[in-house]
């Protein structure tokens, strides 16, 4: 087990194996349930969180690799039992259904607009090429992101 620490959501998470996936550490030591495990090989995005504010599938990062680094998952976006703007127009535009890729998509969708000096129907479709979803068929996800872009709030 490590001594070395990461952030995840704000808060130090120490005692991990450097060795173990990102995912796992999130889920199963952090009971973060919210990073799901689709494919396991980088393919899906159900598993995205940002990494100092970039996103990443972590099925594919080690634990290791996150030391002394900034984790955000879907959980930590919005404080504790709220929802920030983002996700609030996801439930607001019934952009979700099974819900199963919902978390890392909505992070995706918070990177993008946290980071992009515009935003438009085709760089949110671009932002979120790499989350697979088999319900919602994109139109809502991205009526969702650029409501909240119009809205001026990234949150």
């Amino acid at each position: 087990m490590s001594g070395d620490s990461m952030r995840v959501n704000g808060t130090p998470a120490r005692g991990h194996d450097p060795g173990a996936r990102l995912l796992d550490v999130l889920r199963d030591d952090l009971g973060l349930r919210g990073v799901k495990e689709g494919c396991g090989i980088g393919e899906c995005g159900s598993c995205t969180v940002l990494l100092d504010g970039e996103p990443v599938c972590s099925c594919l990062v080690f634990a290791g690799q996150a030391e002394g680094r900034d984790v955000v998952t879907a959980e930590g976006l919005a404080p504790a039992g709220e929802l920030g703007r983002l996700q609030q127009e996801f439930v607001d535009h019934q952009a979700l259904q099974c819900g199963y890729c919902i978390p890392g998509v909505v992070v995706s969708a918070a990177a993008h607009l946290a980071g992009a000096d515009h935003v438009d129907e085709s760089s949110v479709r671009e932002a979120l090429s790499g989350n697979l979803c088999r319900c919602t068929g994109y139109s809502k996800l991205v009526a969702a992101v650029l409501a909240t872009a119009d809205d001026g709030d990234q949150a």
